[in-house]
């Protein structure tokens, strides 16, 4: 299914007004002119610019006869369908076993899953799951700071 972007612009611009008003209740640092909230406020008004820009070129498409709503053709293929729902429980699965396995462990798991589904050699799948899944914790637990999940290697990291 695929929505005109009337109304993917106005969801998004939804979400970010959400995001704007949740940040009212973040804490301000003393002696500095900025604290937490500016980021996802910059972030917030950057994508009602966006929603408000797909908005416009939906009720244009609109207006030149395109439906608010329609099936797009890759719907028809049972094998991108089960691509997209491969995509979701790879998902789910992450959220739901994350903090008892570790991010390391599921992100590979993974991402060697769907990197198989694709077609990826399994050579080729492994070695890139590797080096993939530990860039980015090295990003994000290093560089950025955001503990993720240790679970089953809670003892070695």
């Amino acid at each position: 299914m695929r929505a005109n972007d009337a109304i993917n612009g106005l969801i998004l611009i939804i979400f970010a007004v959400a995001m704007i008003a949740l940040t009212a209740a973040f804490p301000e640092f003393p002696g500095q002119h900025y604290g937490p909230s500016l980021f996802p406020r910059v972030l917030g008004a950057l994508l009602i610019i966006c929603g408000g820009l797909l908005m416009w070129r939906g009720l244009a498409a609109r207006r030149a006869g395109a439906p608010l709503v329609y099936m797009a053709a890759w719907t028809r293929q049972p094998w991108r369908v089960g691509s997209f729902f491969l995509m979701l429980v790879s998902l789910l699965i992450y959220i739901l076993v994350a903090e008892t396995v570790g991010f390391i462990p599921i992100a590979f798991l993974c991402m060697l899953a769907l990197f198989l589904w694709f077609g990826v050699r399994p050579i080729t799948a492994v070695i890139v799951g590797v080096v993939a899944t530990l860039t980015i914790h090295w990003f994000f637990a290093t560089l950025l700071r955001v503990p993720l999940p240790r679970g089953w290697l809670d003892a070695i990291l």
